[in-house]
């Protein structure tokens, strides 16, 4: 994630750094490659499998985060989730084998390839003023956050990068919005708000106001909210995300 200003881009979503393209733009796909011998076929089988000697798959996949913070009852939410049903109800993924629910926590889980990414929807595009509050934890990879007022394939990005970044970035597009230091490691849980109040968005991590920024070109007023998993120039995401809940500004 290091080339393009890191990131959720947008949806012409936010992009994780390293060049993430945003939503509207499709991962770059290599062209088929013609039939190969079937010999060579065989070995290529096996070393994605992980049968070969030397190429066992990484350990920390399947590593559980540790417990997730306790959810807060809201009961004025327009939507809220912590998972604990093992349903995806009210939940639309844009591909499959991505998005599930482990041990009573959202999964996002790619393919180690670099550039890969998907995100998974909800909520109403008529929403307007709203604040969404979730807890994420990285497990493999760099990016995690969420986008906000999402309509079709456009909205703003927040995005918290891990290491090598220890920070959080804000994007509406390819329009870098706000960027600020923030300590996020991996392998523990980070409480993430943020606020869409007219053209103001207010960015909290762990309690603590991290960004404040305008939006002076007035773009999406409404919109629904998307989780995003993202390989980025490193080549793995592994994140999981509980308690989503998203309430009206008041």
């Amino acid at each position: 994630m290091a080339r393009n200003p890191p990131t959720l881009r947008n949806v012409k979503l936010p992009a994780p750094s390293d060049g993430l393209r945003p939503l509207t733009r499709h991962a770059e796909r290599s062209a088929a490659a013609p039939r190969a011998r079937a010999a060579a076929g065989h070995i290529a089988s096996l070393a994605l499998a992980g049968l070969l000697i030397g190429a066992a798959p990484d350990p920390t996949r399947n590593t559980l985060p540790p417990p997730p913070p306790t959810r807060i009852a809201h009961p004025d939410a327009l939507f809220l989730d912590d998972f604990s049903d093992g349903k995806l109800d009210g939940w639309a993924a844009d591909r499959p084998g991505v998005w599930s629910i482990w041990h009573g926590v959202l999964r996002g889980d790619l393919p180690d390839a670099k550039q890969e990414r998907s995100f998974i929807y909800a909520g109403a595009e008529s929403w307007t003023d709203y604040v969404v509050d979730l807890d994420v934890c990285g497990i493999r990879g760099v990016d995690k956050g969420v986008a906000v007022r999402v309509t079709g394939s456009q909205g703003v990005g927040v995005d918290l990068r891990a290491a090598g970044y220890q920070d959080v970035v804000m994007y509406r597009g390819d329009w870098p919005m706000g960027h600020a230091p923030v300590i996020n490691a991996n392998g523990a849980w980070q409480h993430l708000r943020v606020e869409a109040r007219g053209h103001r968005y207010r960015v909290w991590v762990n309690g603590a106001l991290a960004l404040d920024k305008q939006d002076p070109h007035k773009a999406f007023p409404n919109g629904r909210i998307a989780l995003p998993a993202y390989t980025g120039g490193i080549g793995q995401c592994t994140v999981y995300y509980d308690n989503v809940v998203v309430t009206p500004v008041r």
